[in-house]
């Protein structure tokens, strides 16, 4: 559902603690796609239902997995290294939307809801949340993106100890070492505040968002000066844009820019 510029995006199977079964992996990657090619969506907000945001990969996901199927061992590690490559694609799917990802979580965020919440922009969360790799605590290494991404969201030191651990990162404490932008009393409290930072992202030029996301991502992955070079490059094709004129215009007439008339993107693709 796209409103105002603002995609939602919601985990919707409660009672089943919004596992992520088969169907999940297969719907996200779509949704992500789809969201992605749409010129109308500016902010993505990533919420859940229930009391658990998501109690993270369903056992059928698992059982999926049967080696008694594969005659040769060999064959069949090859195709569980091709699945493990899925799973880490759909959720650098949605790291890749070219709008931010926020995410508002309520409840437990364990195994690979953690890989997905730590591919979004921002994250906000309530008092109860919590957050688990749960994979150590099953006798696993977590693979789909939580050890590459969490290092860079919180100091290495303390994502080592809760990734050694399985300890449970309880809220305020992921607030404090910056896994959370903001901690709330509620639900619906948080919701509040994640929508009204989604409609002032929304607000703002498409073109300006895109762009700093795409630096965001890219100066993370590489050095300071190559990150610096690719700046460059987007601001050469960027800085005549219309986008600009209309908020420098604004500006100088001491009133916000509405960039709701002018062009979204177009894909010919």
């Amino acid at each position: 559902m796209v409103h105002a510029g603002i995609a939602a995006v919601r985990l919707d199977r409660p009672t089943e603690l919004n596992t992520m079964i088969p169907q999940f992996w297969r719907e996200l990657r779509d949704i992500a796609t789809r969201l992605n090619a749409d010129p109308k969506v500016r902010v993505v907000v990533l919420s859940s239902t229930g009391k658990h945001f998501s109690a993270g990969m369903h056992l059928d996901v698992f059982s999926s997995r049967d080696q008694s199927r594969y005659a040769d061992p060999a064959r069949y590690n090859v195709v569980r290294g091709e699945s493990v490559r899925h799973f880490q694609d759909v959720i650098s799917a949605v790291e890749r939307i070219r709008v931010p990802v926020l995410a508002a979580i309520q409840g437990g965020c364990i195994g690979g809801a953690l890989d997905l919440v730590t591919a979004c922009d921002m994250r906000y969360a309530t008092g109860d949340a919590f957050f688990v790799i749960q994979e150590t605590n099953i006798g696993i290494t977590a693979d789909a993106g939580t050890l590459q991404r969490l290092p860079t969201l919180i100091p290495d030191g303390i994502a080592r100890e809760y990734a050694y651990t399985g300890n449970r990162l309880h809220a305020d404490r992921a607030r404090e070492i910056g896994l959370l932008n903001e901690v709330f009393a509620d639900f619906d409290e948080m919701m509040t505040a994640v929508d009204r930072t989604a409609e002032t992202i929304a607000s703002k030029s498409p073109l300006a968002i895109a762009g700093t996301k795409s630096a965001l991502l890219y100066s993370r992955d590489h050095s300071v000066r190559e990150g610096l070079d690719r700046s460059a490059i987007w601001s050469a094709a960027a800085l005549s844009s219309h986008d600009m004129q209309k908020a420098l215009q604004a500006q100088r007439g001491g009133h916000p820019a509405q960039f709701d008339d002018l062009p979204d993107f177009e894909w010919d693709i």
